[in-house]
């Protein structure tokens, strides 16, 4: 059994992770990324073991061709940007947008990095990386999200699990009005959904492309960050029913207990 109980610890060093864990007594501002955001969203539980704790949920299988998709989108629009031309996708659909141009604009699309600010009250450096970033006619900023599936039913932003989606692009309208910057309620996703029906492969996938206009509403954002501060200082949150990293955590501690 005390073998049993080394290869625990073992296998549990794999998931504790040291690096920015929040410390309630530092005075230091505390950097809080959209995603881990997200996760708060979703189960504050397991927010709070991760970030006090650095114990995570497991890691999901890497989406390599969405991250591919994404990556040719932002070449494909950054010819545009640099000729300051609207986009001939944009042009069939009636959008009068350009490319946005900003000297920190790569930056606001790096991972690790994004469009950052600080939010005194809470003292969070929030951060959230866009996809990209359209000019309107208005002089305002329109925030776009790149999204690759495939399926044979047209693509929609209308399933439940995709209110992740819009809390994703809602923060990233907040995150640059907060820079100071005029921003659009209305966002778009540009969602690239792989044709099924091809008689063959040929080595290369083909796309209908769908350009979802999303009305965003930013103003829950501000609070989430009183209750973020607040869960991280706190004590540890109940079980969440609805979590299944929850559920699974309780159902094999109360096996490992009556093993013991």
């Amino acid at each position: 059994m005390s073998h049993l109980r080394h290869l625990m610890r073992v296998d549990a060093d794999i998931y504790m992770r040291k690096g920015n864990l929040f410390d309630p007594l530092s005075n230091k501002s505390y950097r809080l990324s959209r995603t881990k955001l997200e996760l708060f969203m979703n189960c504050p539980r397991c927010f709070y073991l991760d970030r006090r704790f650095g114990i995570k949920q497991p890691a999901g299988y890497p989406f390599n061709l969405n991250a591919a998709v994404d990556f040719l989108l932002k070449k494909e629009f950054d010819i545009h940007r640099a000729k300051g031309k609207v986009h001939p996708l944009l042009k069939e659909r009636g959008i009068e947008a350009i490319p946005f141009s900003h000297d920190e604009l790569d930056e606001w699309r790096e991972n690790f990095k994004g469009v950052r600010y600080l939010h005194t009250p809470t003292n969070f450096l929030v951060t959230g990386a866009v996809d990209d970033v359209w000019y309107d006619v208005n002089k305002e900023l329109i925030v776009v999200d790149y999204k690759a599936t495939s399926k044979n039913a047209k693509v929609t932003i209308d399933e439940p699990w995709q209110d992740s989606y819009k809390r994703q692009m809602e923060v990233y309208q907040w995150l640059l009005r907060r820079k100071g910057f005029r921003v659009s309620d209305v966002g778009y996703f540009v969602y690239c959904n792989a044709k099924r029906n091809k008689r063959t492969f040929g080595g290369k996938l083909e796309f209908d492309i769908d350009i979802i206009p999303y009305q965003g509403r930013d103003n829950w954002v501000e609070g989430i960050l009183y209750e973020i501060r607040q869960c991280l200082t706190g004590g540890l949150p109940s079980y969440n029913e609805l979590c299944p990293h929850c559920n699974y955590r309780r159902a094999s501690q109360q096996v490992e207990a009556y093993e013991e």
